[in-house]
């Protein structure tokens, strides 16, 4: 292999346009197919990631009020239906939110640790919820207390209403306070009053998905209040475990027992969660396909263009291999000399893909935020390649092997 190198190169320098084609196809294959890999590795990461929360038997119920009401009446019949729903023989608990986890947007405010800070020390999701919340969601409280019932407030459209107690996920109180000592703290979440942390739950994921950066994903709040919005509100129900089906069909009927004027979408009004996962997660889900489909075609592509350039390079060289034969050279040695020369090629392209798959990712990096790519995709990007390439060039390399001294001498 090594005495073949030097009229290899000078073949190659003879053939140099098909040479720096297929060296540069290559390059630009693994650049994309690396940064590809890595884009679909993050997003089916993303796909499965835990919200905290008994997904398995929760739904939730969009309840838009078909009447305007003032707020003691809306906070009224927001208590009965929550009455309802808690008899109902499928339901283990509910409780009224304005939003839910991976719902895609909602409430998010800054946190500060002292009054007049000018900078926030991080935000969190807001969620607001009744002293059912935490069993609703299935969150396990891992430090202080939940909320009583005469600590729940009401908030109505555009009020300012601050509780002067919540409850915040572990991820939101290492980064409030570091050493630990978060319960029995303050903060102020864009309000005028502290509020003090009671609790501590373990996971709640925030309600927007976020695949580039996952700082703030686990900061949550809890606050004890119900939404009396008259545009409506979310009731989240906990099924009992194997009876979720039921609960769903039971809770519409029971709220419309309750009051006729509401509006549930047939259509997206109750979810399950795992409805609201696929629903949150389908432009990652169709990245990953995406991404998929152009990695496989450009590799598709790159082992045609090496198939086709040398086949026609053994179609040019009919003459020259049948000389080679006649001068001793066996099959063996005719097969190595075709993957030897593409193995060069696809050394020089795979080089110079990994310089630009590093700057393609460095510059996603800073226009996107996206994470830095791992040098592990760019080694199987390479081996891959190089496998690939020599896959595609052994069938006209042995076709090249069979042509016989007699019949490449007599051709022009």
């Amino acid at each position: 292999m090594i005495m073949q190198i030097k009229p290899i190169l000078a073949a190659m320098r003879h053939h140099r346009a098909g040479t720096v084609l297929i060296a540069l196809q290559i390059a630009l294959t693994l650049a994309i197919v690396c940064n590809a890999l890595f884009i679909i590795q993050q997003r089916m990461a993303h796909l499965s990631e835990p919200t905290g929360i008994d997904e398995a038997n929760l739904f939730v119920i969009r309840n838009q009020w078909a009447a305007q009401s003032s707020t003691p009446q809306i906070d009224a019949q927001i208590q009965a239906d929550l009455a309802a729903m808690r008899q109902l023989p499928a339901v283990r608990d509910a409780s009224p939110s304005n939003s839910y986890p991976l719902r895609g947007g909602g409430w998010d405010n800054f946190i500060t640790l002292m009054p007049e800070q000018v900078q926030p020390t991080t935000d969190g999701s807001v969620y607001l919820g009744d002293e059912h919340m935490i069993d609703t969601l299935g969150v396990k409280l891992v430090a202080g207390r939940n909320f009583r019932a005469d600590e729940v407030g009401r908030i109505g459209l555009r009020e300012d209403v601050f509780p002067p107690a919540v409850i915040v996920t572990k991820a939101l109180a290492e980064r409030l306070y570091p050493d630990g000592s978060a319960l029995g703290k303050p903060l102020y979440a864009m309000s005028p009053a502290p509020s003090t942390i009671i609790g501590i739950v373990d996971l709640l994921q925030r309600q927007g998905v976020s695949t580039w950066d996952t700082t703030y994903a686990y900061q949550s709040l809890l606050w004890p209040m119900r939404l009396a919005d008259p545009h409506g509100l979310y009731y989240i129900v906990r099924a009992k475990p194997g009876q979720l089906a039921a609960a769903m069909r039971e809770v519409p009927t029971a709220l419309y027992a309750q009051n006729r004027m509401r509006i549930i979408d047939p259509k997206d009004g109750e979810l399950s969660f795992a409805q609201v996962r696929e629903r949150a997660y389908d432009s990652d889900r169709g990245m990953a396909i995406l991404m998929g489909i152009i990695s496989i075609v450009l590799l598709a592509i790159t082992a045609a263009g090496i198939v086709g350039l040398t086949s026609f390079w053994v179609g040019q060289r009919r003459k020259q291999i049948g000389i080679r034969r006649a001068l001793g050279a066996t099959r063996r040695d005719i097969l190595s000399y075709f993957l030897t020369e593409n193995l060069l090629i696809g050394c020089i392209g795979v080089v110079i893909g990994t310089v630009l798959a590093i700057g393609i990712n460095l510059w996603m990096v800073t226009q996107f935020e996206m994470a830095r790519l791992s040098l592990g995709y760019v080694v199987i990007g390479v081996i891959v390649l190089l496998l690939l390439g020599q896959a595609s060039v052994l069938t006209p390399a042995m076709r090249a092997s069979r042509v016989s001294p007699v019949e490449a001498t007599r051709s022009v």
